[in-house]
């Protein structure tokens, strides 16, 4: 064997070593997961890998929900689980990463390769010899899938990572067995991960947009959540202020923008929104879009009212004006050009219903009470993560301090998200104060991964609104249905349970005093606080309770609410 051959053999790196520097090399440090027989070489070689840590979950949900988290945060998160069970019963997570743009490295330790060709019957598979399900059911939910091999595992882990990081999407890599402690000739250099415009399409795109936005008497700008993925939102806060425009967002990019800037102006949420956040948006001469996505859950069932021909709408990956579209063109591009380009404006707005309100007194502790009082408590530089329902719908409403980030899925809206994506993002960002709503009904999804939050000596402040089962669902359908019961706890009481001698307080409360003195406790900080709330069962925030007969007509049709108008009101 020659020299040269000697050395390169001497260089090589085991493929599990490769993914895990690549890992590294794109800025991760933690990757959640847990534990199945087909990922174990992997997770050995995590444990000697200096500056990654392996952070262990209940189950496999939880975990894919805290990677989640954790993206949110951190702006990139990695995930393992085993083949079969593990990656399936992780499915709807990352499921929920794709639909809300969440980009999450999927890792899925498989069957031996020797067996997968030979279709061997082994454990975690369906028995048949098909190792093509498993694949096919990642890559419904995923921008870039791929079985690693020792001949592709260079090339396809990183175009996997630079799909991951450049669609904000999950991506899925399958790792067999018996190929992580393989040795293979790798690259020295470091993955790179890069974008440029094409130039002439960038270039025209702005000219009209320019054009555009120089033309027109009123100028608004409405965000979602990509904005937030791409790391947009400052630019975007300069364009507002150069062109003396407000700016709303969706309700699915809520604490996107710094809700203290003179140019925010609410969440735009068509019907449903406040009147002046309504007529701004819908009546702008101009209104540029930033990859906005109107769903039922942030328009009031699809009540906007968004005329195409008054648009500009840049996309992560394009941009369209007057019906014409310009690929090859990336937001962050797009939007720094757009500021050097467009003129500056001097003619200011008007914001309303721009300040906080007080929380008035009150002698029963009520949601209208409750959330008021929670907009004075929040600080400046929080993680708010609320869970979908009265938790959602009460933390849309409130006025948020400075550098306030806010976790929560209002489109895939899957409950017991928000309790591991708390965990996930607390260990992204351990020093910022993480505040998490859940309801009771949620929590009981996902209850043990308050267990991890206490095992790494976490420090959050969560509220538990227990108002005796889902609330958000009776407002729908089914106020007094027993599908909508669940078994009460006593979840002050599980820190108790789950602790292993970790630093914490839990109460439960159920007057406003209770309320004023554990707030008075949690400000101190240093300890993870449990603040379990006992709410009256059909006391919601006006927004959900105004919704839910919406949901209903949306869900079973015009005839179900004609049936139901006809017994509230009998002839």
């Amino acid at each position: 064997m020659s020299k040269e051959r000697t050395e390169k053999i001497d260089k090589a790196e085991r493929v599990g070593e490769f993914l895990l520097r690549r890992l590294c090399e794109v800025g991760l440090a933690d990757i959640f997961g847990v534990a199945g027989d087909f990922n174990l070489e992997l997770l050995e070689q995590i444990e000697n890998t200096e500056g990654l840590r392996w952070l262990g979950c209940c189950n496999e949900l939880n975990a894919a929900y805290a990677a989640d988290g954790y993206a949110r945060t951190h702006g990139l998160s990695a995930l393992i689980t085993t083949y079969g069970v593990g990656e399936l019963s992780a499915l709807c997570g990352v499921a929920g990463a794709y639909s809300e743009h969440v980009p999450v490295i999927s890792i899925v330790g498989a069957a031996p390769l020797s067996e997968i060709e030979r279709r061997g019957l082994l454990h975690h598979t369906a028995g048949d010899g098909d190792y093509v399900n498993m694949m096919t059911c990642g890559r419904q939910f995923s921008v870039a899938q791929a079985r690693l091999t020792p001949q592709n595992a260079v090339a396809e882990i990183d175009r996997c990572l630079r799909m991951c990081i450049l669609h904000k999407k999950p991506v899925y890599l399958q790792l067999p067995s018996d190929i992580a402690n393989l040795k293979i000739a790798t690259p020295p250099e470091p993955l790179r991960v890069d974008f440029q415009s094409d130039p002439q399409m960038l270039s025209q795109f702005v000219a009209e947009a320019t054009q555009r936005i120089a033309t027109s008497s009123s100028i608004a700008i409405l965000v979602d959540a990509d904005v937030a993925r791409y790391r947009q939102a400052e630019v975007i806060r300069d364009l507002a202020a150069k062109l003396s425009c407000p700016i709303a967002v969706m309700g699915t990019a809520k604490g996107v923008i710094d809700e203290t800037d003179p140019a925010y102006i609410g969440v735009y949420a068509g019907a449903f929104s406040k009147p002046y956040v309504r007529s701004t948006i819908e009546n702008a001469e101009c209104l540029i879009q930033l990859a906005v996505r109107f769903v039922d859950s942030t328009t009031g069932s699809f009540s906007q009212r968004i005329h195409p021909q008054h648009s500009i709408s840049i996309e992560a990956w394009g941009a369209q004006i007057d019906g014409g579209d310009y690929q090859g063109i990336c937001m962050r591009d797009t939007i720094a050009h757009l500021l050097t380009s467009v003129p500056g404006r001097s003619s200011g707005f008007s914001t309303k219903e721009n300040n906080k309100s007080d929380a008035a007194p009150a002698k029963e502790l009520t949601q209208a009470w409750f959330w008021k009082r929670m907009e004075q408590c929040l600080r400046e530089g929080d993680v708010v993560i609320a869970e979908n329902g009265t938790a959602l719908s009460g933390t849309t409403g409130l006025r948020l301090p400075a550098r306030t980030d806010v976790i929560y899925q209002a489109l895939w809206g899957s409950i017991g998200y928000s309790l591991p994506a708390t965990f996930g993002s607390l260990m992204a960002a351990p020093d910022r104060r993480h505040v998490l709503f859940i309801g009771d009904g949620s929590f009981q999804l996902t209850a043990q991964e308050l267990s991890s939050i206490l095992r790494h000596n976490l420090q959050p402040i969560i509220f538990l609104i227990n108002n005796d089962g889902y609330t958000m669902e009776r407002v729908i359908l089914g106020e007094n249905s027993s599908y909508n019961d669940i078994q009460p706890w006593k979840y002050a009481a599980l820190c108790d349970v789950f602790a292993a001698g970790a630093a914490f307080e839990s109460r439960t409360v159920t007057t406003v005093d209770e309320m004023e003195d554990a707030l008075q406790s949690a400000a101190k900080g240093g300890k993870c606080f449990f603040i379990e709330i006992m709410m009256p069962r059909m006391d919601a925030p006006a927004s959900l309770k105004k919704l839910g007969p919406i949901y209903a007509t949306q869900d079973y049709g015009k005839s179900w609410e004609l049936e139901n108008d006809t017994q509230a009101n009998p002839q």
